[in-house]
């Protein structure tokens, strides 16, 4: 598909809330934190990706061909040969921007040592503290039983800490959580875990990117994608008509070619039109 920017499919567009923004359908911009601190990335022949801190302390994986809808796996280790100490998963519904956020912290706690990106302190006081966050925000918060919940102003993400014991090892594999985050419209959820002993800085950035305000960038061609609470608002000043390039052009031409006569009035040229946008790169959409 070629590029024309006066496509609507290319316009660029803001969308709030950014947990209603849907995925880029490329891991590039989350994976991109990592790279950028020296960690290095492999991938098999089906197309999955794998990146791994120097020490192999931490591992990613951006699994667009795994056994399962959870698009992105992170887990740390202290011995690398021993079960990992904690896992974060995001489903592959997840907006890139929040995983992107995630990453970040990810990298900056690598840098600054293991107790940063490696251990947790203190498991109920830290827990409650990290959900200081999304009070702040606005969201509602609920104390049961068996959970701590949270929930946005409008009601279409929610936050849900697990007070039960849970089995380490299935944690491990995925089947049960401490942390679980629910975003978007009934039937049309995706969702982010953390296990227990995932950092509380890390767990924190989890939070932060939840609840954000910022806009993400999507294109005329992703609406289509996006649930009837998100809000889409065009990105000004829009990408110029045939008409603006066409003026640019003859003003162009007029000022090297052909000086004006005496007396005519100045000509003034339209506005020049900026690069294009650059096409976002296809990915794997299940």
């Amino acid at each position: 598909m070629s590029y024309d920017p006066n496509d609507e499919r290319w316009r660029e567009y803001h969308v709030t809330p950014r947990y209603l923004a849907g995925p880029t359908f490329t891991g590039d911009p989350a994976l991109q934190p990592l790279l950028d601190v020296g960690w290095k990335m492999n991938h098999d022949e089906l197309g999955n990706v794998y990146v791994s801190a120097p020490d192999q302390t931490v591992r990613l994986g951006y699994l667009p061909e795994g056994e399962d809808d959870a698009l992105w796996k992170i887990t740390a280790y202290s011995d690398p040969f021993a079960m990992p100490r904690w896992l974060v998963t995001f489903q592959d519904s997840t907006p890139t921007e929040i995983v992107q956020d995630f990453t970040t912290a990810l990298a900056a706690a690598y840098t600054e040592g293991p107790d940063s990106y490696l251990y947790y302190r203190n498991c109920d006081l830290a827990a409650l503290n990290v959900g200081t966050t999304l009070a702040a925000a606005g969201w509602s918060h609920r104390y049961g039983a068996a959970d701590i919940s949270f929930e946005s102003p409008d009601g279409l993400a929610e936050v849900h800490l697990r007070r039960n014991r849970l089995n380490p090892a299935a944690e491990m594999t995925g089947h049960q959580e401490r942390w679980l985050r629910l975003a978007g419209p009934p039937g049309n959820q995706w969702y982010a875990t953390a296990s227990s002993f995932t950092p509380e800085g890390l767990v924190a950035a989890m939070n932060t990117a939840l609840t954000d305000p910022a806009p993400v960038i999507r294109y005329g061609d992703d609406l289509r994608l996006l649930p009837l609470q998100a809000t889409a608002t065009l990105v000004k000043p829009p990408v110029p008509t045939p008409l603006d390039v066409r003026r640019a052009q003859a003003a162009n031409s007029r000022s090297t070619v052909m000086p004006s006569p005496a007396g005519a009035r100045p000509f003034i040229p339209g506005p020049r039109p900026p690069s294009a946008p650059q096409v976002p790169r296809p990915g794997h959409s299940r």
